[in-house]
């Protein structure tokens, strides 16, 4: 068992030179003008200037984060997006300033957020020209579309544009026709994207019903801005996004600006002026000139979310190490390294860094020093403290890449270190040099610890066939040598302090779980606890021994004697040589022994040699050797002992405990005080940390070194320059993105860490699609069926005994009328899960009214999403006359692969089978379900009593197939349709699809929680060897892109070509034998 306790799975470290602010302000965000103003978001906050520049006037204040602010056409009134009332909602206020006037009520959506890739909801896009109407976008589950609602600027129900799917729009001038985007993705950091979801800009005629695509580039044409004969709109055909122009007389297109160091980023028009950001600032541009101008802007800010804080440290903890004598614990929290009393004592922060961050603090073994890991000079070192007081002193310099951890030796005058080039390095405290003891070319050596004598190492490597090895190092002879081999995965190796074991856990126990749907197995639970016996003259504890009796024990000196004795001369020599090592290496894979305890999983070794300690599903448990049981030392938590220590530290449910090494049950009872751990958090010295190391992680984690040949050092300096303007850690997130967007990489992420947010209130939904009547009352047009058998998949209003019914008027909630106010959702605000009494009548009247009492529930989307799919299974099964399947896949996670098996098997008879890709949002059972849907049965089986006939292997269904794809098929998504067409299982129908591959992990935890993904490893052709679908997609077979007007009266073409092709190849469907004649033995 380590002797730190790391409470987080890797850790970074980086910070760059502090920048010294600018006076002009920067970092202006979603600008918006009415031709004489402009208006726009900083650090949260609306904010308005004259367009000739100046100093700019704040017109909002509040957590929340005010956005995309919209000038109505006679400019007195801006709509905008805000989060006053806990949801992102849509909000006016008058232009000169004043109270905001809540205009939406909507589902509280999930993934709502401006940090977050999907963006913020109910983003307000423009006004209708008549000034009567605000047209916004609205996400109703946290997937990639949304749909274009425009609500009264006075309030009421919204109105749907009949569009299956819209992003940023423009009116014409006449406000017959729309210039819109299908989607938006204007908040993925991935830049020069040319994937299947790289959009056109289209026209929609409500008139005529028509929808023209009119760029047409394979680019990503976006942000449509229409003025008089021509619609300007953003393109980065270019690579830089910059302003382009269609005119809608000569159906040509013109690039207006010529931006090469930043793109140009949510531009805004009203009349002949456009305004849009570039590097932060704000520009203007005449429609007519099209010569682009910075609008110069001061404003006066009190920077609120920008000033120091004070936090509580115990809220941040990464790692945990107590002195020997368990009389203090070095804590690493938030960056910094705290000296804390484990009783009584004084608190003391002995790094005090904020620009810096430290981690995995440990004490030495001797209990006089604390090492750790700091980024101070801007990459990872290993620096010493003294425990008492002192200054730091740096261990190493000069590193070239990100140190992952560090092991002190039990003698204190050794540091091993591993790091992300997956060398193993040894540190000499006192000469301060390093030696490179190996570097592996396959994957980072896991697990390194020192043996009690400090002469050994011991840690994992994987071999070439991917099976983890333990194995133990000779620091004097500079050899490994292998303790396991390479038929069973092996980790978490330590040495007992006596010498004597090597423990490790060890996946060798095979117990088949047997499918329900299949005759198929998985193996779970294979890991139980193993020691090595490292010397040939170790016995086995396991020996079996005999009795012995009385008279046989007069030559053993007395028992009490022999203890204190040896509690004498051990206390000192503990450390020393009390414990050397002697390690067999011959024959050693013949000394692994097995300790009687149940398969599951085990870690966190810790062994005095009598007694075994570890980690296991439920708790901290503890093996005897010599009585052979096993007890529960605690349930749940943690659990360290450091070198030579007599003391255990526990960490659970976020409370610290230091106690004696229990024998069995340990008493949690007094836990070690943590109030005093003060934090004083600079957040511009923080942000400017976060993003050097959020750099650095790319730099030494992207899985290609070349960064797509992008100069990763310059494009460091792009963004840095940015960083004296940052006043949120929105604004943080903001850069960030747009760096590693750079990189033209699906699946760079970043998303925000602590921030102030708004509380979150959940609006209550009816599972019912609600109109206003003209009695002022609200009417139930449509209740959703769903499931009723699945409470997740049915409306409240159609629990048995409720009887409410389609027509029915919603007259009164709570006692409420109704008529009282423009949008019935504004009562059911904070309802969602909470009894609530609803007053139907059949007529819209508060007379004669009956009540009934329903939970309203705060997602509506499973509702839709399953009936879509049951109607597609009727379609499908009515066109086809049964005869073939439908399976509807909407991710390639645990619910994709439930999906999978619920439609799947109950349709194995069918001879035809239609899966449904689209809007596939990813994951990584592709593989698990591209195996069934590959199967041949290459064996028939029959028994008596039944005509049916079995395949082997199990599950088979034959008979043509086919793939439904779209642009939102994405991630595994992507890989899916690829791997559909490489195995030759049937067309691919549809469009194409995300195009990103490049796959992520865990992230690399930051000093405030910061979630950054860095892509690391990527799939390429096994018959070609060159590399796949990243940036560009899958392409269907058959293309087809689903008409918008047609989709929206519910046809989808999509789907209907699907069939018709799977109806076309079973003409020439061969169907299995039957089972022969009877045979007959008797001649």
């Amino acid at each position: 068992m380590n002797k730190k306790l790391f409470l987080s799975l890797f850790l970074l470290a980086g910070v760059p030179a502090l920048l010294s602010a600018a006076d002009e302000a920067r970092l202006l965000r979603f600008p918006a003008t009415n031709g004489s103003e402009i208006v726009f978001s900083f650090a949260g906050d609306l904010y308005k200037v004259p367009v000739s520049g100046g100093e700019a006037q704040r017109l909002t204040s509040h957590v929340g984060y005010e956005m995309f602010p919209r000038f109505s056409p006679d400019g007195k009134t801006i709509a905008f997006t805000g989060q006053y009332d806990g949801n992102t909602e849509v909000y006016t206020i008058p232009s000169t300033g004043g109270e905001p006037q809540r205009l939406t009520y909507t589902a509280t959506n999930a993934r709502d957020d401006l940090g977050d890739r999907m963006g913020p909801n109910n983003i307000v896009m423009a006004w209708t020209p008549d000034g009567k109407q605000i047209v916004y976008r609205n996400r109703i589950s946290s997937s990639f579309d949304g749909k274009l609602y425009s609500v009264n600027h006075e309030g009421g129900m919204p109105d749907v544009i009949p569009l299956p799917e819209g992003g940023f729009c423009s009116y014409s001038p006449d406000g017959k026709l729309l210039a819109y985007n299908r989607t938006m993705r204007e908040f993925r950091t991935w830049k020069y994207y040319k994937g299947g979801m790289a959009d056109d800009i289209w026209i929609y005629n409500p008139d005529k019903k028509s929808v023209e695509n009119i760029t047409n580039n394979v680019a990503q044409d976006i942000f449509p801005m229409w003025i008089g004969d021509d619609i300007f709109f953003l393109s980065d055909r270019d690579r830089t996004m910059n302003i382009f122009v269609y005119n809608t007389k000569t159906r040509q297109t013109a690039k207006v600006t010529d931006f090469t160091e930043y793109d140009v980023k949510f531009p805004s028009a009203s009349g002949n002026t456009i305004v849009f950001e570039n590097g932060g600032y704000i520009y203007k541009m005449d429609a007519a000139t099209r010569r682009p101008e910075k609008v110069n802007i001061s404003l006066a800010s009190d920077n609120i979310y920008a000033r120091s804080a004070m936090k509580n440290g115990a809220d941040y903890i990464t790692s945990l190490s107590s002195s020997p004598d368990g009389e203090r614990i070095a804590i690493t929290a938030r960056g910094e390294v705290f000296n804390v009393p484990a009783t009584k004592g004084v608190t003391k922060n002995i790094t005090r860094s904020p620009g810096a961050h430290e981690r995995d603090a440990q004490w030495s073994p001797d209990g006089k020093l604390i090492a750790y890991i700091s980024d101070a000079t801007g990459e990872t070192e290993i620096y010493l403290q003294d425990a008492a007081e002192g200054n730091p002193v740096q261990l190493t310099k000069n590193n070239d890449t990100y140190i992952r951890g560090f092991e002190w030796s039990p003698d204190s005058k050794m540091i091993v270190y591993t790091d992300r080039k997956n060398r193993i390095n040894l540190l000499d405290v006192a000469s301060r040099q390093i030696t490179t003891l190996l570097q592996d070319p396959l994957g980072e050596p896991r697990g390194v610890t020192f043996s009690p004598d400090s002469k050994w190492l011991t840690y994992v490597r994987t071999g070439d066939n991917d099976i983890s090895v333990v194995y133990v190092y000779d620091l004097a002879g500079k050899k490994e040598h292998a303790v396991t081999d390479k038929w069973y995965n092996s980790s978490a190796p330590v040495f007992s302090t006596d010498g004597k074991y090597l423990i490790f856990s060890s996946a060798r126990d095979f117990n088949p779980t047997y499918g329900q749907l299949e005759w198929n197995h998985v193996y779970n639970n294979m890991s139980g606890v193993y020691l090595a016996l490292l010397s040939k003259e170790t016995p086995s504890p396991f020996l079996q021994k005999d009795a012995v009796v009385g008279g046989d024990k007069k030559d053993e000196a007395p028992k009490s004697a022999v203890d204190k004795s040896a509690g004498k001369k051990d206390a000192k020599a503990e450390t020393t040589s009390a414990a050397l090592v002697k390690f067999d290496p011959e024959g050693i894979a013949e000394r692994i022994i097995k300790l009687p305890v149940p398969a599951s999983y085990y870690g966190n070794f810790y062994s005095d040699g009598k007694k075994v300690y570890y980690q296991t599903r439920g708790g901290i448990k503890v093996f005897d050797l010599d009585a052979q049981k096993e007890e529960t030392v605690a349930e749940g938590g943690r659990m360290s002992v450091a070198p030579g220590s007599k003391k255990a530290l526990f960490y659970k449910d976020n409370n610290v405990y230091i106690t004696d090494i229990p024998g069995g049950k340990v008493n949690l009872t007094n836990p070690v005080n943590l109030d005093n751990m003060s934090i004083t958090i600079d957040y511009p010295k923080e942000w400017a940390q976060i993003f050097d190391e959020a750099w650095r992680a790319y730099r030494d984690g992207f899985y290609q070194e070349n960064m797509h040949g992008v100069d990763w050092k310059a494009i460091k300096q792009k963004y840095a320059v940015l960083l004296p303007y940052v006043k949120t850690r929105l604004d943080l997130n903001y850069i960030i993105g747009e760096m590693i967007g750079e990189l033209n990489c699906g699946h760079a992420y970043v998303n925000p860490g602590e921030t102030d947010r708004p509380i979150r209130i959940n609006t209550g939904l009816l599972g019912a699609e609600v109109s206003a009547d003209k009695s002022g009352f609200f009417r139930l047009d449509k209740i959703l069926a769903g499931a009723s058998w699945n409470k997740e998949l049915r409306s409240p209003l159609t629990e048995p005994g409720i009887e409410a019914k389609e027509g029915d008027y919603i007259v009164a909630i709570d006692g409420i009328p109704t008529n009282s106010v423009k949008n019935l959702y504004a009562l059911l605000v904070g309802k969602a899960g909470v009894p609530t009494e609803i007053s139907l009548n059949s007529k819209p009247q508060l007379a004669g009214a009956r009540k009934i009492v329903i939970s309203p529930i705060e997602d509506e989307y499973p509702l839709y999403h399953y009936n879509w799919v049951q109607n597609n299974l009727k379609k499908v099964d009515e066109i086809s006359k049964g005869r073939i399947g439908y399976i509807y896949i909407p991710d390639m996670g645990p619910e994709g692969l439930n999906e999978f098996a619920r439609y799947f098997y109950p349709q194995l008879d069918k001879e035809g089978l239609i899966i449904d890709d689209r809007a596939n949002g990813g994951g990584n059972v592709s593989p698990m379900i591209l195996e069934r849907l590959s199967r041949e049965p290459y064996r028939m089986t029959m028994r008596r009593g039944s005509i049916k006939t079995g395949t082997v292997p199990d599950a088979v269904q034959v008979g043509p197939k086919v793939c439904l794809i779209n642009k939102y098929s994405a991630s595994d998504g992507d890989l899916f349709p690829w791997g559909f067409r490489a195995l030759g299982l049937g067309k691919l129908i549809g469009t194409r699809t995300w195009g990103g591959i490049i796959g992520i992990s865990g992230p690399l935890p930051y000093m405030d929680g910061t979630d950054i993904r860095v892509p690391f490893f990527t799939s390429y052709d096994a018959k070609t060897g060159e590399w796949i679908i990243e940036n560009h997609g899958v392409d269907p077979d058959i293309l087809i892109d689903n008409d918008p007007i047609k989709e929206w009266n519910g046809e989808d073409e999509q789907l209907n070509k699907a069939i018709e092709e799977v109806m076309k190849e079973l003409q020439n469907r061969k169907p299995l034998p039957p089972a022969p004649a009877p045979r007959d033995f008797s001649k």
